[in-house]
């Protein structure tokens, strides 16, 4: 390989691995305590190496939001299959729940404003959307059934679909609803809502 190849290979594995120190500090201590001096000491360098890697916060901010969509659509493509549509639904709305319980600090990032200064730009608004996918098959292949009213398209319905979910997880995440299991009742009462409007128009 040539010395650009093998230099931008280096570059490469240098951005994982300020990647993966951030995502453990992330996952270990939550979205507040990423800040570029603390995956600096963690990887033992200087911040100038990884401010020339990412130019700032927000461009770190927007490789983990990547890698949450990535761990997202992962957890739904392992989401226990269901021939009924209503079922499946059902089924990705607890792999929401779950993946905003395992891992917290990407759920905050993503979706919580954690990063105040930090809003997802193109690539990151269409990492969402991949990683929804499961969601958007799900409804449109109701609705082309007609079990879901075509009055909303698809990704309206998604929308609906996710905005009524995150509520409740991020009330929770605001300590708004006491105990984890007290939130994942009204958590399990808010789809079982939302799934039932949906198949009874």
């Amino acid at each position: 390989e040539t010395y650009q190849e093998a230099r931008l290979k280096n570059i490469e594995n240098l951005r994982k691995l300020v990647v993966d120190a951030a995502a453990t500090i992330l996952y270990d201590e939550g979205p507040e305590a990423v800040t570029v001096r603390k995956v600096a000491q963690k990887m033992n360098c200087s911040t100038k190496i990884i401010y020339n890697l990412f130019v700032n916060k927000d461009g770190l901010a927007q490789q983990l939001y990547l890698d949450g969509c990535k761990l997202l659509a992962k957890e739904f493509e392992g989401t226990p299959h269901a021939d009924d549509p209503m079922q499946q639904l059902f089924n990705l709305g607890e792999t929401f729940w779950q993946f905003g319980q395992r891992y917290s600090g990407y759920y905050k990032l993503m979706f919580g404003g954690a990063f105040a200064d930090f809003k997802p730009d193109e690539e990151s608004i269409h990492g969402t959307v991949t990683a929804m996918r499961q969601l958007l098959t799900v409804i449109g292949n109701a609705q082309e059934q007609g079990l879901i009213t075509g009055q909303y398209d698809t990704e309206t319905v998604v929308r609906i679909f996710w905005a009524s979910l995150h509520g409740v997880i991020h009330l929770y995440m605001c300590g708004h609803f006491g105990d984890v299991q007290s939130a994942h009742a009204v958590y399990k009462q808010t789809l079982s809502l939302v799934v039932g409007s949906l198949f009874s128009s």
